[in-house]
């Protein structure tokens, strides 16, 4: 447990230093975007330290915490993106769907865990839509109703499940979800300060028009080395693996950011919702670790276990 304790001073070490880089920058030069990231960190503080709090409880809490979090994601997910009035059962389905998966999780079923979503639900979900008998818009939807599941429920899920991956009675499953997710969100907020600082050349100006190649290579290789620091001390990695796995998560979570503004263009809106202040909703926060999670925990499994 004091290895654990000492990694969550580390994290939360991280974040004041980030607090104060925030707050001499707005002093300098206190305009809207330096005030926008002042937002951003005061929600990260919020979201570690909710984080902190389930890692550090009995499995069963925490794993009963990350699902609330996936049922909020999907129902703010559905709140953006309408559904058909015949689509009504279905949807329940999928809500029933997210105890089955922590479930799965908590009995460490990795084998039906990693089908029940991608291939189970996949294929039960458009068949229950076929007995309402409504084909208006039938692909659209059953398209959407399966990415909402896959990415607030399956692909976040795998923060979940890198608590109970580990079968050596140790901390060293909450260390490896401390781990991602501070690193993912010390890596969102590199890549921000990188990118208003220098960044001129724009990555996705029709999607993401804040997302500058400077931003990304220097969120990346800040993530990077902070990675190779923190990997031998809290995880089971080396320090080549520690940089690889830095690396991941730096990559991995610029996509996931850009590739949630793409589907708030498409649907016409700046925030998922107005529940976290500075960051809007919840999938406005879960962006990066819906793509971080599922990737660095296959890296984790494949390389460590």
């Amino acid at each position: 447990m004091m290895l654990l304790e000492k990694s969550l001073a580390v994290i939360f070490a991280l974040l004041l230093v980030a607090t104060a880089v925030n707050g001499l920058l707005v002093w300098r030069r206190p305009d809207k975007d330096w005030r926008e990231l002042t937002l951003r960190i005061r929600t990260w503080w919020i979201i570690i330290i909710l984080f902190s709090l389930a890692i550090l409880s009995p499995h069963w809490l925490a794993l009963t915490f990350f699902a609330l979090v996936s049922f909020m994601a999907l129902k703010e997910f559905l709140t953006l993106a309408p559904s058909r009035q015949t689509d009504r059962m279905p949807l329940l389905w999928m809500f029933i769907a997210i105890p089955i998966n922590y479930w799965l999780i908590g009995i460490n079923w990795y084998g039906m865990f990693v089908v029940f979503i991608p291939v189970y639900a996949f294929l039960f979900l458009p068949v229950r839509m076929v007995i309402a008998g409504d084909t208006q818009g039938f692909l659209r939807y059953a398209s959407q109703h399966h990415w909402s599941l896959m990415t607030t429920v399956f692909a976040f899920s795998h923060v979940a499940f890198l608590l109970v991956l580990p079968d050596d009675g140790m901390q060293t499953g909450a260390l490896l979800v401390l781990f991602l997710v501070g690193l993912t969100e010390f890596n969102d907020i590199a890549q921000y300060l990188w990118g208003k600082s220098i960044g001129r050349i724009k990555i996705t100006p029709r999607v993401s028009p804040n997302k500058t190649l400077a931003g990304l290579v220097g969120g990346v290789a800040t993530t990077t080395l902070v990675a190779s620091l923190l990997g031998p001390l809290m995880t089971p990695l080396s320090i080549p693996l520690s940089l690889l796995a830095g690396l991941i998560i730096g990559i991995s979570g610029f996509c996931g950011d850009v590739v949630m503004s793409a589907i708030k263009r498409d649907i016409g809106v700046k925030d998922s919702g107005t529940l976290l202040p500075g960051h809007g909703g919840i999938l406005d926060r879960l962006d990066s670790l819906i793509f971080t999670a599922p990737v660095f925990f296959h890296f984790i499994r494949y390389f460590c276990y």
